[in-house]
């Protein structure tokens, strides 16, 4: 678990969150849920405990689905389901157990979508559509980075145009990472970036089948951006293909 630097008085923004993460530590972590009132418990510790490994392995917070997860591996068990996390935080564990343990917000994929699609021209050194692109007489708009705006109208079809743009020729091998990658999306509502992806593939097809050398031969910009741009996803959260 990370570890900060002990402060009796740690400066805090208006939303009351910590402005410097590094200033903090467990008596920090009691103050904070002291303004909230909440007297943390050996419940409260072990999800802010499990919400700060998370962000220090990956350098992103979890979403709530993922924290369940991350909870039920870590403890052996699913009692920490929705009802038990809201009574922990009745604020909301996202918003108010991320400020007690001291890390970010969850990006989520909406703040992605605004964040990639700012209006204005895109670089022209890519390989991926940008703006927009025709085929099979529809027209698909995009974010500068190339993602679908209209996640639903993604098909096989679709992605076997978008990849070809992008001089791949989808195999068998493209399409266990794509379907992974979508089933991923599907179950826990975020893209995961490529730190995610390797972890979740290697537990469930082998580590083998996760290389990240396998994962960049198929998609050499990146399993993670390009991937879930042929996908048909949003832009993953964190440090994408690092």
């Amino acid at each position: 678990m990370m570890k900060g630097n002990p402060q009796s008085g740690p400066s805090l923004l208006a939303n009351g969150r910590l402005a410097q993460l590094a200033d903090w530590n467990e008596d920090i972590a009691r103050q904070l849920a002291s303004r909230d009132g909440i007297e943390l418990t050996d419940d409260h510790w072990q999800v802010i405990n499990t919400m700060r490994d998370y962000y220090q392995e990956y350098g992103v917070s979890p979403v709530k689905k993922l924290l369940k997860r991350s909870l039920q591996r870590s403890t052996g068990s699913g009692r920490f389901d929705d009802l038990l996390l809201d009574s922990l935080f009745p604020d909301g564990v996202l918003s108010q157990g991320s400020k007690i343990a001291g890390i970010p917000l969850p990006y989520l994929d909406v703040e992605l979508e605004k964040s990639t699609y700012t209006g204005k021209p895109a670089k022209q050194d890519v390989s991926h559509f940008t703006d927009s692109f025709e085929f099979d007489g529809k027209n698909f708009p995009v974010t500068q980075t190339g993602h679908l705006l209209n996640h639903a109208s993604w098909n096989e079809k679709v992605a076997g145009f978008m990849a070809d743009k992008e001089g791949i020729a989808l195999g068998d091998e493209h399409w266990e990472v794509l379907n992974f990658l979508r089933h991923f999306y599907f179950e826990f509502g975020i893209a995961p970036m490529v730190k995610i992806l390797i972890k979740h593939m290697a537990e469930e097809l082998g580590p083998d089948r996760a290389s990240k050398e396998r994962l960049y031969t198929l998609f050499p910009e990146g399993p993670a951006r390009q991937g879930s741009r042929i996908a048909g996803l949003p832009e993953p959260q964190g440090c994408i293909d690092a």
